[in-house]
């Protein structure tokens, strides 16, 4: 049985370390990266990195390398890569599985604002403040740039690119994050809004708290939906369990324990 896992997250890591740890007879497991980090923490397993050329090329893939499932364990934003991969899994008749974590919940004293896009964001922002904790990640800055009269502290693992806003200050920076070091942020940069993804996930979520400690408002972008029909699951525990079912039904009983060498 042949896994294909559309990774890159910490959760397509933790599925790919649970399987490994823990082999199934006759189990390959590809972990797919997009290659848009330059240094990514690589996952057990085979790894290829890189773009497949959308559903069609995806399809291709699927089957020119003879993939039983596909997991798509993307990042909540990677919008375009779900849909491709719910097109791919369709033409190619192999079982997908989503993989998402939780999004985040507001919960007393937290002063959220909801967008639907970037642009949406940034157009909340100057009602809101003037120094802006922008950690959306190196992509999609061009919605700030013409934010002029605004100050932006940039957090991202790589450098981004221009267009950026032109009173910017980038962080490079990795989670996870703590709580002290959030807080340090905020008043060291006297930051007076915060503007996020919905990304879910313990990594980056202490900059929420420390937001509401210090009475920041929040600019919160909504994750788009999971492709209509493709089921999904919170855990790489669950979708271990995915897969694990669907390699009982296939290996007959004789051989589920013995493993394979190599």
């Amino acid at each position: 049985m042949h896994v294909l896992i559309l990774g890159g997250t910490t959760e397509a890591r933790r599925l790919a370390e649970s399987l490994a740890a823990d082999p199934l007879p006759g189990l390959r497991v590809t972990n797919s990266l997009a290659g848009r980090v330059s240094a990514p923490r690589t996952p057990p397993g085979e790894v290829r990195v890189g773009g497949f050329g959308g559903a069609e090329g995806l399809a291709a893939w699927l089957g020119e390398h003879a993939v039983d499932l596909l997991v798509d364990a993307t990042h909540p934003f990677a919008g375009t890569i779900s849909f491709n991969a719910a097109g791919a899994a369709a033409t190619a008749r192999v079982p997908l599985l989503a993989l998402r974590r939780p999004g985040w919940t507001p919960v007393e004293g937290d002063d959220w604002h909801e967008a639907g896009s970037l642009a949406e964001a940034a157009g909340l922002l100057p009602a809101l403040g003037r120094r802006v904790f922008l950690t959306t990640g190196r992509m999609g800055l061009a919605a700030f740039a013409g934010l002029d009269g605004m100050w932006f502290l940039v957090r991202s693992v790589d450098a981004p690119g221009a267009p950026c806003p032109p009173r910017t200050e980038v962080l490079l920076d990795r989670g996870p994050f703590t709580l002290d070091g959030e807080r340090e942020l905020l008043r060291r940069h006297r930051i007076d809004v915060l503007v996020t993804k919905d990304s879910g996930g313990a990594a980056t979520a202490p900059k929420l708290a420390a937001a509401r400690e210090a009475g920041v408002p929040v600019v919160v972008v909504r994750r788009p939906p999971v492709p209509e029909g493709v089921p999904v699951v919170a855990t790489p525990e669950e979708a271990a369990r995915w897969i694990r079912q669907a390699h009982a039904r296939r290996v007959p009983p004789g051989r589920r324990n013995s493993h394979v060498s190599g």
